[in-house]
């Protein structure tokens, strides 16, 4: 299954999984630096999913149906 078909939960998963494994040392330096390769673009993917989700969460409906930006005062 390709990365942009993975669902965020999957991936985060994916990622925790790799990070297990490079954790350990028994694996060669070819496989561990593809891991890494791969563990990167999992972040990286994460990453613009959140921030993505972020910018659908800071904006609210008003009545008329308009889009606002959500903003937290202190």
């Amino acid at each position: 299954m390709k990365n942009k078909d993975m669902k965020f939960e999957e991936k985060i998963k994916e990622l925790e999984i790799i990070i297990n494994e490079l954790e350990t040392g028994n694996t060669d330096l070819d496989i561990s630096i593809e891991k890494y390769t791969k563990a990167m673009q999992l972040v990286k993917e994460c990453d613009e999913e959140l921030k993505s989700v972020e910018d659908k969460i800071t904006k609210i409906v008003r009545d008329n149906n308009e889009l606002e930006e959500f903003k937290v005062e202190n």
